[in-house]
C-alpha cells in the first residue's frame, strides 16, 4: 500500500536563541556636584526602584563647573529580571508609553529622560528632596551568545549576525510594551 507524503509545512520556525529579551534597565540621576544633591537624588533612585543606587565619579576636570576627576556626581541603579520589566512599565506609563524615534542606537538600545520623579504614579512631591529628573537606559539582547563576549578564556567580538537592529528593538518594545514610536 503507498504512503501519502504529508505536505511540508511552509512555515519556518525561528530559532529560539535569537529572541530579543531585555537584559538590563539602567536608571540614572547626575546631580552635577557631590554633597546634599547627591544623597537626595540617591534617596529619589531608592524611593522608585526599592534598590539600592551606586555613586558615580568624574572621569574628568571640569573648572568650568568645579568638578575635580573622581569627585562623586551622580547615583545609578541597574536593573535586571523581573525588576527591570516592572520598572520599565512604570517608566514607560510615566511617559505615557511613548519614546522618540532618535532614542534608539544602532545596537538597539532604547535611552529616554523623564522629567520629574513625580511622574511616577504614586510619586508625591517631597519638600526637602526637591525636583529631580532621571535617564532610563533600556538594554536588550539576543536570547542567546552573548556570553561569547562576556566568558573568560576565548571571549570573542559579538557577530554582526547576532546584533539587533534599531528596527527589531523597536518592534519587540512595541509588541511587549505597547510603546508607541514617534518619528
Amino acid at each position: 500500500m503507498p504512503r501519502k507524503k504529508q505536505a511540508e509545512k511552509t512555515t519556518q520556525v525561528e530559532n529560539d536563541m535569537r529572541a530579543i529579551v531585555l537584559d538590563k534597565v539602567v536608571v540614572n540621576i547626575g546631580a552635577g556636584q557631590a554633597g546634599e544633591r547627591l544623597n537626595k537624588a540617591a534617596r529619589v533612585i531608592e524611593m522608585l526602584t526599592d534598590h539600592k543606587p551606586v555613586f558615580t565619579t568624574a572621569k574628568r576636570t571640569v573648572r568650568d563647573f568645579n568638578i575635580r576627576k573622581g569627585l562623586q556626581i551622580g547615583a545609578k541603579v541597574t536593573l535586571r529580571k523581573k525588576d527591570a520589566e516592572e520598572f520599565l512599565r512604570k517608566a514607560l506609563f510615566a511617559r505615557d508609553y511613548k519614546i522618540q524615534d532618535y532614542s534608539f542606537d544602532r545596537q538597539g538600545n532604547a535611552y529616554f529622560g523623564i522629567a520629574d520623579y513625580t511622574d511616577f504614579q504614586g510619586m508625591k512631591y517631597d519638600p526637602e528632596i526637591g525636583i529631580f529628573g532621571l535617564d532610563v537606559a533600556v538594554v536588550l539582547k539576543r536570547k542567546g551568545g552573548y556570553r561569547l563576549t562576556r566568558r573568560r578564556i576565548g571571549s570573542r567580538r559579538l557577530p554582526s549576525s547576532m546584533g539587533i537592529a534599531k528596527e527589531e528593538s523597536e518592534k519587540f518594545l512595541t509588541e511587549n510594551f505597547n510603546v508607541k514610536i514617534i518619528r
